[in-house]
C-alpha cells in the first residue's frame, strides 16, 4: 500500500515532519493561487474590486470552514481504524464518508446561496462594493458540494498517511486557477466572478484526482457490500464532524461581527485589511500542516493503544511550531510591505493608506504568530483523539474573544485596536486546548490503564467505538 503511511512506528519527529513537509507545499500553493486571485483582482480590476473581494472573506470562510471541520471530523475514524489495523471498517467509514459528504454538501450549497446577499448586507457592506460582493459569493457558494467533496478526499488520504497526493491535487488545481484567473478575469472581463469560476474549476479537478488515488488503494477501496447505510457508524461520524463544523461556523460568525466593524471603518480599510488577510494564509498555512499532520499520527496511535507516542508526537510538534512560527515571523515584519505592496496598484490615489493600514495589521499578527501554531497543534491533537467537544468549546472561546475585542478594543485605542480582535481570539482559544488536551490524555491513559489490568498480557485492548 504504497499510498498510506503507517504512523504508529519510528521517530514521532521525522513522520510528523516528513507527513507535514508536502502538506505545508499544499497548503501554500492553496494560500498562494488565492493570493493570486487577489492580485490579479486587485491589480486588474482596482481597490474597489479589492475591497469587494475582502468583504467577503467571513461569510465565505463559515461555510468554507464548516466543510473543513465536517470532512476532518468524518476521516477521524478513518485514521483510528486504520491505526487499529482494521481494513474492514476503513472501507465502510469511507463509504459512509462519502455519503454524508453528499447529503451535508448538498444542504451548504443551497445554504449558501440564499444567505450570500442577506449576510453581506447584515454585515453593513459598503453599498459601492456590495454587488461585486453578492456577485462572488454566490458563485462561490454555487460550488460548496464540489469544495466539500475535494475536502473529503484529501481527508481520507491524510488519514492514511497520505499527504503527497494532495500536494499533487493542489499544484495541479494552483496552475489551472491561476490560468483561468487570467483568462476568465483580464481576458474576459468577468471582474471577480471571473475568480469565483476559476476558484471552483481548480477545486473540482483537484477531487477528480485524489478520489482516482483512492480508488487504487485496494485494501481500502469500498465495495459494494460497504455502501450499504450504517446508521451506527454514521452516527459516530456525526458525533465527531459535528462539532468540528459547528466549532468553525461559530468562530467564522464572530469573524463576521469583525468584519462588519472593519466596513464601518470604511473601503480603504477594509482593502487593507483585506490584502493582510491573504498573507495570514501563509501565516497559518504551516500551522495547519502541523495540525494535519497530529490529528492523523494521534489517531493512528490511539487505534493502536500507543497514547505514550502520542506524548511524543505532542513535543514534536511544539518544538516545530516554536521554530517556524518564530522565522515566518521575523520574515513578515522585515519583509511584509513590500509583500503587501503587491496586492494594490501603485496607480491608485490612496495605495499608500492603504499599504500603511495592511502593514501595521501584519505586524501585529506576526508579534503574536506563536500562539495560533499552538491552537493548532493542541485543537488537532484532541480531534485526533476523538474528542470534537474541546475544539468546539474552543471556537466558542474564539468567538466570544473576538467579538469583545472587536467591539470594546476600538474604543480603548481607536483604530488600532481593531488588529488585536484576532489575537484575542487566539490566545484565549489555545490555553484552554492547551488545558482541555492534558486533561483528556489523562482521562486516556487511566482507561487503557483498567482495560490492561482486566485483560493482563492475555488479550489486546480494543478500539472503544464510542471515542
Amino acid at each position: 500500500m504504497s499510498n498510506v503511511r503507517d504512523m504508529t512506528r519510528g521517530n514521532p519527529t521525522k513522520l510528523i515532519l516528513t507527513f507535514a513537509l508536502p502538506l505545508m507545499l499544499g497548503n501554500l500553493g492553496q494560500q498562494l493561487y488565492m493570493v493570486v486571485d487577489t492580485i490579479i483582482v486587485g491589480q486588474g480590476v482596482g481597490v474597489n474590486a479589492l475591497a469587494a473581494l475582502g468583504a467577503t472573506d467571513w461569510i465565505n470562510w463559515m461555510i468554507l470552514w464548516m466543510v473543513h471541520g465536517f470532512t476532518q471530523g468524518f476521516a477521524i475514524l478513518v485514521a483510528q481504524h486504520f491505526g487499529a489495523g482494521n481494513y474492514g471498517m476503513v472501507k465502510k467509514s469511507i463509504a459512509m464518508s462519502a455519503i454524508l459528504t453528499v447529503v451535508i454538501g448538498s444542504a451548504l450549497t443551497v445554504t449558501g446561496v440564499l444567505i450570500a446577499g442577506p449576510m453581506l448586507r447584515l454585515l453593513n457592506t459598503p453599498v459601492d462594493i456590495y454587488d461585486g460582493a453578492n456577485a462572488y459569493l454566490t458563485t462561490i457558494f454555487a460550488g460548496t458540494l464540489v469544495v466539500m467533496a475535494y475536502n473529503m478526499t484529501a481527508a481520507i488520504l491524510r488519514a492514511l498517511g497520505n499527504g503527497k497526493t494532495p500536494l499533487v491535487a493542489m499544484v495541479i488545481a494552483a496552475v489551472i486557477n491561476v490560468g483561468l484567473d487570467l483568462l476568465f478575469v483580464i481576458v474576459f472581463g468577468w471582474g471577480i466572478v471571473g475568480a469565483a469560476v476559476a476558484t471552483v474549476i481548480a477545486q473540482f479537478i483537484s477531487f477528480v484526482y485524489c478520489f482516482a488515488v483512492i480508488r487504487k488503494i485496494d485494501a481500502v477501496r469500498p465495495e459494494k457490500a460497504d455502501w450499504k447505510v450504517d446508521r451506527p457508524l454514521m452516527g459516530r461520524m456525526l458525533k465527531l464532524g459535528t462539532p468540528l463544523g459547528l466549532q468553525q461556523g461559530i468562530i467564522a460568525v464572530g469573524g463576521m461581527v469583525l468584519q462588519s466593524v472593519i466596513n464601518g471603518l470604511g473601503f480603504l480599510f477594509v482593502a487593507g485589511f483585506t490584502a493582510t488577510n491573504k498573507l495570514y494564509g501563509l501565516l497559518e498555512s504551516t500551522a495547519i500542516a502541523f495540525g494535519y499532520s497530529m490529528t492523523t499520527y494521534t489517531g493512528q496511535n490511539l487505534g493502536a493503544k500507543k497514547l505514550h507516542r502520542v506524548e511524543e508526537g505532542m513535543k514534536s510538534v511544539l518544538k516545530l511550531s516554536v521554530i517556524i512560527s518564530v522565522a515566518i515571523s521575523v520574515a513578515m515584519i522585515l519583509f511584509g510591505r513590500g509583500l503587501l505592496g503587491l496586492f494594490v496598484s501603485s496607480a491608485e490615489a490612496n495605495a499608500a493608506e492603504v499599504l500603511d493600514i495592511a502593514y501595521r495589521y501584519l505586524v501585529i499578527m506576526s508579534m503574536f504568530l506563536l500562539s495560533l501554531y499552538l491552537l493548532h497543534a493542541y485543537r488537532s491533537a484532541l480531534q485526533g483523539l476523538g474528542n470534537a467537544i474541546g475544539p468546539m468549546v474552543s471556537g466558542i472561546i474564539e468567538f466570544a474573544m473576538r467579538v469583545t475585542a472587536a467591539l470594546a478594543f476600538p474604543l480603548l485605542m481607536g483604530e488600532t485596536g481593531i488588529f488585536y480582535a484576532e489575537i484575542a481570539a487566539w490566545v484565549g482559544a489555545a490555553i484552554y486546548l492547551i488545558f482541555a488536551y492534558y486533561r483528556e490524555m489523562r482521562k486516556l491513559k487511566h482507561k487503557l490503564n483498567m482495560e490492561m489490568r482486566q485483560c493482563p498480557g492475555t488479550c489486546a485492548p480494543v478500539l472503544d467505538e464510542s471515542v
